[in-house]
């Protein structure tokens, strides 16, 4: 039986809250999990202590036994030293924006400039 540690989400429609659960791998994500480890909130701000409640004994011990978090609960954990970080994926080049794109970017700085320059004379 694999063990992650995942998210299991709660609250109304557009107003998420989730619960921090250790789940057997083949269950379904709201479904039947072994054992509640925390809650995450986040529509709170990054520093209110009740954006993220976690007990952290509970959760070593999980991660001891081998339980994987999810990719955002390790990025969650690593903020608070539990695990590391996970490793950043490189963006995809298609993506990045296409030469026509980068001259109106650097024309509009140039204007930018100039006028900070003009003003400043």
């Amino acid at each position: 039986m694999s063990v992650r540690i995942r998210l299991s989400r709660g609250g109304s429609k557009k107003r998420p809250y989730y619960h921090i659960v250790a789940a057997d791998s083949r269950s379904p994500r709201d479904g039947r999990y072994i054992e509640k480890l925390g809650a995450y909130n986040p529509l709170l701000p990054q520093d209110n202590e009740q954006r993220l409640v976690l007990d952290q004994e509970k959760v070593k011990s999980w991660l001891s036994k081998g339980a994987q978090p999810t990719e955002r609960l390790q990025k969650l954990f690593s903020n608070l030293g539990l695990c590391a970080a996970p490793a950043t994926r490189e963006q995809p080049k298609k993506s990045a924006p296409k030469a026509k794109a980068l001259e109106r970017m650097k024309a509009k700085e140039e204007a930018a400039k100039a006028a900070l320059e003009a003003s400043a004379e």
